[in-house]
């Protein structure tokens, strides 16, 4: 089975199999984060700017604020969530209190591609 993946609503959400399933207003906790110069970022986020897969992992890179220090910009690939069962299309997302490691960029061509 195909996986649907689409940003919603200017990047409010990233629908997955015709489902809303991940909202921006959340915080995340990066490390190893090139996003600012904190140890680790507590990122605000304020929009997707873009979604991905990586075999069964979403991905999306996230605009944003340090709420730490300010800064402004976008992160690596972060993996917001997981198809569990490729056949029904399960999708279960990733647990936001705890820290997260962004990527350069995922293995897989974004879905516009």
């Amino acid at each position: 089975m195909t996986t649907d993946v689409h940003q919603l609503d200017d990047g409010a959400w990233i629908s997955v199999n015709d489902s809303r399933e991940v909202n921006v207003s959340d915080l995340w906790l990066l490390a190893r984060s090139d996003f600012c110069g904190c140890e680790t970022t507590d990122l605000l986020a304020e929009g997707f700017v873009e979604v991905g897969v990586d075999y069964l992992d979403i991905q999306a890179r996230i605009a944003g604020q340090c709420i730490a220090c300010g800064e402004s910009g976008v992160t690596d690939w972060l993996t917001v969530g997981r198809v569990v069962d490729p056949d029904s299309g399960e999708f279960h997302g990733v647990v936001h209190e705890s820290v997260h490691f962004p990527a350069k960029r995922t293995r897989l061509a974004s879905p516009k591609e």
